[in-house]
């Protein structure tokens, strides 16, 4: 019950954030500068970049958690083969 609780607080907090301006100076710098020549292709590959690097860490969470969660099971349903050969 409390690894839901805490999941689902969790999920509440990325919902109910706000939004956040930030950027490095040098990034908006250039981002603005080719926009005004009329250049949209650096910050294209500007936000594809930002997505990258935000989807990463998630990513690679959700497969560790995967290959946790795989191991648990094996693990459990060893002890449960171990515990009805012994009789216990």
């Amino acid at each position: 019950m409390k690894a839901i609780k805490t999941m689902f607080m969790g999920v509440l907090f990325l919902l109910l954030q706000g939004s956040a301006y930030a950027q490095c100076a040098m990034c908006r710098g250039t981002v603005e500068n080719n926009v005004a020549v009329g250049d949209t292709s650096v910050g294209a590959g500007l936000n594809t970049g930002i997505l990258y690097l935000f989807f990463m860490p998630y990513l690679l969470f959700m497969v560790l958690g995967y290959f946790w969660y795989r191991t648990s099971k094996r693990n459990a349903a060893k002890k449960e083969q171990i515990r009805r050969l012994t009789g216990l």
